[in-house]
């Protein structure tokens, strides 16, 4: 079963995790190995990732957000964007300081307006 679904909307591909915790080290693994194919196959350079289900991340999944959002740093005009983060995953992030390294928006309408305002359309 996929963690996630993967959704278009023009230029911008919308992650929706689909599971409430990312905590299992055999899951994430192969969480990690599907988000960087989107990247690194797919050459998707703008992506929002939709936590609105999510209640629960464990540090193995920080840190496969923390490399994905490193490889696309690495392309040129590529965006990433958290959305739909619920208060106590916000608060996770406040503690470990990646709300700063993260653009976090309310959820996806913002989120795709936050785009839109970078130029992708």
């Amino acid at each position: 079963m996929s963690q996630f679904n993967v959704q278009k909307l023009g230029g911008v591909t919308v992650v929706d995790f689909t599971v409430a915790s990312l905590m299992d080290r055999i899951d994430l693994e192969k969480l990690g190995g599907d988000l960087y194919k989107l990247v690194d196959e797919q050459d998707l350079r703008h992506i929002i990732l939709d936590f609105s289900v999510v209640q629960y991340l464990s540090s193995q999944a920080i840190g496969i957000l923390l490399s994905l959002r490193k490889k696309m740093a690495a392309l040129k005009g590529s965006h990433l964007v958290m959305c739909g983060v619920g208060p106590r995953l916000m608060e996770l992030l406040k503690i470990t300081r990646l709300d700063v390294v993260f653009t976090v928006k309310a959820d996806q309408k913002d989120a795709l307006r936050w785009m839109e305002r970078q130029g992708v359309k």
